[in-house]
């Protein structure tokens, strides 16, 4: 990471940066020029945290107007925003892995790890909300008064989910919402994100729950094979365009599998066609393999790329053979998921580690971490392979700037013919 050079005072701020303090007390430094927030300071990359009362004489109050604590000095009758603890904050060691204790475990359900949690005001997008883990994901937060943005393709089965959770809650009605995302089209996706970025300001949770499983060799709209494109590509692209709506307080969590761990993608030369494979060379089981550890390669990447602004990113295995509906495109799998079906989580203990990395308070300033039964595991070798991570990114990018090219030429096609129609009625 390459910080600021230093100045005469190493922990002056650079020009257009504040300091800010959190209420668990965390210093935050914050951009004011692009709007940013990280935790560590732009100069030094260090964190520091704040402690004890207001200095005698100093009162905080929040204003309402500016939304904000402000602070007030009794004795000179000043008022300012920058809290006066600022000049006394000490530096904070990185945390450690090794600070967070086991509260939870395989059989602990999404309810249990929320239970006492208030979270009204935060909002999140779930991928794939309408059935399966993600309608468990979905209704655990919206229990705890999480806004909840369901991102999926069908408006009829989302709207009867949303019912259902409105049914035996009220009052979480005006909390849910449907999200058009159909992650097999490229144009749905970016319609999707630019959709989001209207209308919402900022995002707690980024939830990256839908996939596919087991579907026989098929191509999307734009000629990539499904199972990648649908549970890596489009993931890919939304997250990195949600970014200017996350700040320190967001967390992105992946949903991959323990089959990452039978993944057969190269460690070196990752090309296109090891990705997006012919028919030829394509199995549906090793297709969900592959594209599992790309999850993993994923979060170990963009964790790297975004540890400085503070935002928290991780990957979950849910539970083996849970009984959703990712087992619905081929007969064998029905019957296999059925027979195994006692013996496997129920859907409230498969989303339980999702919610926990969304919510747990130990998890904050920790990133780039793999969750399974709700804690900390190591994910495979192969995909802590740095080399591997950078390929895969770069690769993703390339295909998204050239989805993202032709949907540009088209609407620009689409705009032209538009105004070729209106000259020639008038």
């Amino acid at each position: 990471m390459n910080y600021l050079p230093d100045s005469d005072s190493e922990d002056e701020m650079p020009p257009g940066w504040t300091e800010q303090v959190t209420e668990e007390g965390i210093v935050l430094y914050r951009n004011n020029q692009t709007g940013c927030t990280q935790w560590t300071h732009p100069r030094t990359g260090r964190t520091k945290r704040i402690s004890g009362d207001l200095p005698i004489g100093w009162r905080m109050s929040y204003d309402e107007k500016s939304e904000c604590n402000v602070f007030f000095n009794t004795e000179t009758k000043q008022t300012t925003l920058v809290d006066p603890r600022l000049a006394f904050a000490v530096e904070e060691p990185p945390r450690t892995i090794s600070q967070v204790r086991q509260r939870f475990d395989g059989s602990s359900t999404a309810l249990q790890v929320l239970h006492g949690k208030n979270l009204h005001g935060h909002v999140a997008v779930i991928t794939g909300a309408n059935s399966g883990i993600g309608y468990e994901t979905a209704r655990s937060l919206a229990f705890h008064g999480c806004e909840v943005i369901f991102a999926c393709r069908n408006k009829y089965s989302t709207d009867q989910a949303i019912e259902r959770i409105a049914k035996e809650r009220p009052a979480t009605r005006n909390r849910l919402r449907f999200a058009q995302l159909d992650l097999a089209s490229f144009k749905s996706v970016y319609l999707f994100v630019e959709d989001i970025k209207s209308k919402v300001k900022h995002l707690d949770y980024l939830i990256l729950n839908a996939g596919v499983f087991a579907l026989p060799y098929t191509l999307t709209e734009d000629n990539i094979e499904t199972t990648f494109q649908v549970s890596h590509l489009s993931h890919f692209y939304i997250t990195l365009e949600l970014e200017p709506l996350f700040d320190h307080k967001t967390r992105v969590v992946v949903l991959s599998s323990e089959s990452h761990r039978f993944a057969s993608l190269p460690t070196d030369n990752l090309t296109v066609q090891h990705l997006s494979p012919p028919p030829k060379k394509y199995w549906s089981m090793m297709a969900y393999n592959n594209v599992k550890l790309c999850n993993v390669l994923f979060t170990l990447e963009l964790a790297k790329r975004w540890k400085h602004r503070g935002i928290c990113v991780f990957s979950v295995h849910p539970g083996n053979m849970v009984s959703t509906q990712l087992q619905r495109n081929w007969w064998f799998y029905r019957l296999l998921f059925a027979i195994v079906r006692p013996f496997t989580k129920s859907l409230q203990q498969a989303a339980a580690t999702t919610i926990y990395c969304a919510t747990a308070n130990e998890l904050t300033g920790l990133t780039g971490l793999y969750f399974n039964n709700c804690y900390i595991c190591e994910s495979s070798k192969i995909s802590q392979n740095e080399k591997l991570q950078q390929q895969l990114w770069e690769i993703s990018q390339e295909m998204v700037q050239l989805l993202l090219a032709k949907e540009k030429q088209q609407q620009a096609a689409d705009d032209n013919e538009i105004n070729t129609t209106t000259n020639f009625v008038y």
